[in-house]
């Protein structure tokens, strides 16, 4: 595993390995599947699961739901000292307030991002070109996600499967890398073993209904 300071929106740091498991609760996904994201972010806490990130990209509701929603998150997960980040919406982040956020190639710059967090919350960066990671790599973000390393219909990032060479090459430059993208209990040990300190699995957790024991299964694979 590779160190990486998590902080806490108290703002006290706390250095802990980042851990190999990052669900990703997707709201949009969740309501296709007829499921409610606080339930099943609190079965991933119940699997072992210590750093959430709640994403809600197509929804028709309104950011006071997306606000509640992960102010509920947050109180859970607190009881399980698990982290909880915010895809895109760092105003949400700020708000709520989460242990951070993760932004992609067309949202705030990752420098703006900082200033407006402060220097103890989390942030990560989505990456899906060599390019895009060495200025990842560069800035001030705390961890890179790297991908899609399969091919995914959870998200159209307007990028064809990286495979694992791109992990490769953002893997060792002192920044954990998160692959993501059509990942399976299957195919995660292949990309940890290709340098990613962690993977982000979103609908894999929610195959066969038990999340909470698919999220140990993920655990007790690649821990």
């Amino acid at each position: 595993m590779t160190d990486v300071s998590h902080r806490p929106a108290d703002g006290a740091r706390s250095p802990r390995p980042f851990p190999t498991l990052y669900p990703i609760i997707d709201v949009d996904l969740c309501a296709i599947r007829g499921l409610d994201p606080l339930s099943v972010a609190h079965a991933c806490l119940d699997g072992g699961a210590g750093l959430l990130q709640l994403r809600r990209k197509g929804s028709s509701a309104g950011s006071g739901a997306l606000l509640a929603l992960t102010r509920a998150v947050l109180a859970v997960a607190g009881g399980y000292s698990a982290e909880v980040i915010v895809n895109d919406r760092t105003d949400v982040a700020m708000m709520a307030p989460a242990n951070g956020v993760h932004i992609g190639q067309q949202d705030l710059p990752v420098d703006i991002v900082r200033r407006l967090l402060g220097p103890t919350r989390m942030i990560g960066i989505s990456t899906h070109t060599s390019e895009q990671v060495d200025d990842a790599l560069a800035g001030p973000a705390d961890y890179v996600a790297v991908g899609p390393v399969f091919r995914t219909n959870t998200k159209d990032t307007g990028y064809t499967a990286r495979g694992l060479s791109l992990v490769r090459h953002a893997a060792g430059r002192g920044k954990p890398v998160v692959a993501i993208g059509g990942i399976t209990l299957a195919t995660a040990p292949e990309i940890l073993l290709a340098g990613a300190a962690s993977v982000a699995v979103i609908s894999d957790l929610l195959e066969g209904g038990r999340i909470a024991a698919r999220v140990r299964a993920y655990l007790d694979g690649v821990g």
